[in-house]
């Protein structure tokens, strides 16, 4: 049963590639091989899922409400309580926060993961009366808990911004996004003149075609603000990675680039992979523009990435686009992950 269901996620994987590669068939005939030699590695290999299935369903359901009894009676605080005065403000707080409150039983306590802004004072007064806190013996409590609620809130909102500016499509008939493209080649290409609108001139700063508007279909107004802000807030430094594109060998698609590294960042915040960055650099609700700086760390990062490791060609820019994206998404990962530029900002 083992060997079918491989075979036919294998075929199922070349179906949905659309092609054959032969570093993919090679590493599903090992695994193939592996089963058919040594069956008792996958029986291993599930018996331990399952148990991990079953302790995580055992300690959640169960085992981890006697557990934060037993602490409240022998501490005399809950688990919130102990968390915030256990854990140093950041993401190793926040996050402990954010799993005690998701995983309650308390209906309160859940409520305060979708907040808003306005109702945050009510609801920390609803928390401290469900948990039975005293705030003459915790003062801090209610201060470092509202920090907490406001990054966690905040997060959600943020992506909800992101993804709303991500929607909004490009129109040259709006005003704005003239404008905002327009200054996107004054701050980049300063000593050379705009022959018209519609032009191969958009090439030099790496658009595909005569009118930018066709590339930013996919991230929209999200594409085109992010290179702006990069070339607004870090001049020296966009022009800088600008002529690493236009380099002869080594170059690349600036602003192509620059919009897969945004479609790169609004898939890692979908997927919550920003959250231990946000709460270690932004104390309170996070704004549009931390996104956009991350962002710029992003460009930045990856154009020195890419000059490091000198691809043979711009053929290969998708795996070395995999690869720069594996090594953020680990250190993302770290607790004490702060990924931000290291240049001076400008403005």
């Amino acid at each position: 049963m083992v060997y079918i269901y491989y075979k036919l996620k294998f075929k199922s994987d070349l179906s949905q590639r659309g092609s054959f590669e032969p570093s993919g068939i090679m590493v599903q005939s090992s695994v193939l091989l592996r089963m058919r030699t040594n069956p008792n590695h996958f029986r291993e290999k599930w018996l331990l899922r399952m148990l991990g299935y079953i302790w995580k369903y055992f300690y959640s359901s169960c085992l981890r409400f006697w557990l934060k009894w037993l602490l409240r009676l022998v501490t005399g605080r809950c688990e919130l309580q102990r968390i915030c005065a256990r854990c140093k403000a950041g993401a190793l707080r926040t996050s402990q926060i954010e799993y005690s409150l998701k995983s309650s039983k308390s209906k309160v306590l859940r409520a305060a993961m979708s907040l808003k802004e306005n109702d945050l004072e009510d609801h920390l007064a609803q928390i401290i009366q469900e948990k039975r806190i005293k705030e003459q013996k915790d003062p801090t409590f209610k201060v470092n808990l509202r920090q907490c609620l406001l990054q966690i809130n905040g997060y959600n909102k943020l992506f909800e911004a992101v993804e709303e500016l991500r929607k909004e499509v490009f129109d040259p008939e709006n005003e704005k996004h003239e404008t905002m493209l327009l200054k996107l080649w004054d701050l980049l290409m300063p000593s050379v003149k705009l022959e018209s609108r519609i032009t191969k001139q958009w090439g030099n700063i790496g658009f595909q075609g005569d009118d930018p508007k066709t590339d930013f279909r996919g991230m929209g107004m999200l594409g085109l603000t992010n290179l702006l802000f990069f070339s607004e807030k870090y001049t020296n430094a966009a022009r800088q990675v600008l002529s690493h594109a236009n380099h002869p060998r080594l170059g690349y698609s600036y602003a192509i680039v620059g919009i897969n590294l945004t479609e790169m960042a609004y898939s890692l915040m979908k997927n919550d992979a920003l959250k231990l960055h946000f709460y270690n650099t932004v104390p309170g609700k996070p704004q549009m523009q931390h996104f956009h700086q991350f962002y710029c760390y992003l460009a930045y990062e990856f154009d020195k990435f890419w000059v490091e490791e000198e691809p043979e060609s711009i053929m290969e820019f998708n795996r070395y686009r995999e690869k720069f994206h594996d090594k953020v998404k680990g250190q993302l990962q770290a607790p004490e992950v702060t990924l931000l530029m290291t240049v001076d900002q400008e403005k």
